[in-house]
């Protein structure tokens, strides 16, 4: 026969049990996270070419490219661009990222700043694979520019596969 005291004392195992398992997840989350963010300040403190741009003397870029259709193709095609720009400021124009709307779209920036007078270019390669219909992908832009970059475009039909 199970006593009062033995069935509390089973419910308090488990509480202990509960609680030490929250305590070790809780634990695991935060170490995870601190050390994500420590690793992220000291990749930025002794790498030179990471800098906050809005702390940077403001250019002004020409956008010669702002929207690319690529009319149709077929899928699983690559799509490659390359968007042009000019830095018509007297400051080094610096791109500190480029982010596409969707993973099927990779856009690379400029590993150099674009000194004044230079043109640069963001190339953006769009993976069509799985991706029949229409396409509309944005492009952000983060820079020193002064108007902002405005969203780059790529646009166009992918033609599915028949089977």
């Amino acid at each position: 026969m199970i006593t009062k005291f033995q069935k509390s004392n089973s419910k308090t195992a488990k509480f202990k049990s509960i609680m030490k398992s929250v305590f070790i997840f809780s634990s695991v989350l935060f170490l995870f996270f601190t050390s994500c963010d420590i690793r992220n300040n000291e990749q930025k403190k002794n790498n030179p070419a990471i800098v906050n741009v809005d702390t940077m003397a403001p250019t002004t870029v020409q956008i010669i490219d702002t929207t690319y259709d690529f009319k149709s193709v077929k899928e699983g095609e690559i799509v490659e661009y390359n968007y042009r720009f000019k830095n018509i400021g007297n400051k080094p124009l610096v791109i500190q990222d480029a982010v596409a709307s969707c993973g099927c779209t990779v856009p690379e920036k400029p590993d150099h700043a674009i000194a004044p007078g230079e043109t640069g270019y963001i190339k953006v390669k769009f993976n069509s694979d799985r991706r029949p219909g229409q396409a509309h992908k944005t492009i952000t832009i983060n820079s020193n520019a002064r108007p902002e970059f405005p969203l780059l475009i790529l646009k166009g039909e992918v033609i599915g596969k028949t089977e």
